[in-house]
């Protein structure tokens, strides 16, 4: 893993979110964009070459919306850049930790990704990204 790409919060409301963290950051968001298969609508600030996504669910079933009603709005995740997801799930799995899917799959900012389990991360779940290749 080579740096952390971005950290993941979960908000019950992106536009409402959006506002309070450009009030904070003296700056907006600079992207906003829906990702289908997880169930969420995303924004991404840049602070210090770090980004900060909003995560808001776009369905009761998705794992945002679990993770609101479970735990509330929050940090839900901290997301490490790689080269070579698949290699790096290879290694992971090797070092005993469970992935939570068993193939990258596409995010949000032009990403493939990948969590691990938070039972084997002290509780935090962990995101692998890599840039896609176009």
């Amino acid at each position: 893993m080579e740096k952390i790409e971005h950290i993941g919060i979960a908000v019950k409301n992106l536009d409402e979110a959006n506002k309070l963290f450009a009030k904070l950051l003296g700056k907006p968001h600079y992207k906003i964009e829906s990702v289908a298969s997880e169930g969420v609508r995303t924004s991404f600030f840049e602070v210090g070459g770090i980004k900060i996504e909003l995560l808001e669910a776009t369905r009761a079933d998705s794992p945002v919306a679990k993770f609101i009603e479970k735990r509330g709005e929050g940090i839900h995740h901290l997301a490490f850049a790689v080269q070579g997801i698949e290699k790096e799930m290879d290694q992971c799995a090797e070092k005993g930790f469970h992935l939570l899917a068993d193939a990258p799959k596409d995010g949000a900012d032009n990403k493939r990704i990948v969590f691990l389990h938070p039972k084997y991360t002290n509780g935090v779940l962990v995101e692998m990204c890599e840039e896609k290749k176009n």
